[in-house]
């Protein structure tokens, strides 16, 4: 790969890593082929993003980027594939669902909205975090309630009021 090829590549990368606010870092080696399919095509229907880079192409555009990653240039040894999403969890949920038949890929680190995550062993943190939707729909549950109380209240009320008038106008 020549200089300019290489910048053109850091430059893509750069641009990628800017425009998502969602980053994770997994190790997928050792995976086969079948399994790395698999893979592939469960990211595809998550709406993730899935691309197989060099750790120096990635940490000069880290380097390069607007962004702070922390410590995320320290995890670039070995095999990294970088996972692109638009919500919080959803790369941390697949990586919890494919490990259940192996024992890849694994997480070397992710980047969600400014918080750095650096090491397999917070993966159940990614995992509960919540994505926009479901804070909203949390929100919006929580904002029912109340109304919805008052709405039966007002509703077996008025079904009691008319049972007593009715019974008042009978004994007349």
């Amino acid at each position: 790969m020549t200089r300019e090829e290489k910048s053109q590549v850091i430059d893509a990368i750069t641009t990628k890593l800017t425009d998502q606010n969602v980053i994770y870092l997994a190790d997928i080696s050792g995976l086969n082929a079948l399994d790395t399919s698999n893979l592939r095509r469960a990211c595809f229907k998550a709406n993730i993003k899935l691309a197989v880079v060099k750790n120096t192409l990635l940490e000069k555009a880290m380097m390069k980027s607007d962004k702070d990653f922390g410590e995320l240039p320290s995890v670039l040894k070995g095999n990294t594939s970088i996972m692109l999403s638009d919500t919080g969890n959803a790369p941390a949920k697949l990586i919890k669902e494919f490990r259940k038949k192996s024992d890849k890929p694994l997480l070397k680190g992710a980047y969600v909205a400014e918080a750095i995550y650096v090491g397999d062993d917070q993966l159940e943190t990614l995992v509960s975090i919540k994505s926009k939707e479901e804070v909203i729909g949390e929100i919006v549950t929580i904002l029912q309630s109340p109304a919805k109380n008052v709405i039966s209240a007002l509703q077996s009320g008025g079904t009691k009021l008319s049972g007593i008038i009715k019974t008042l106008s009978e004994k007349e």
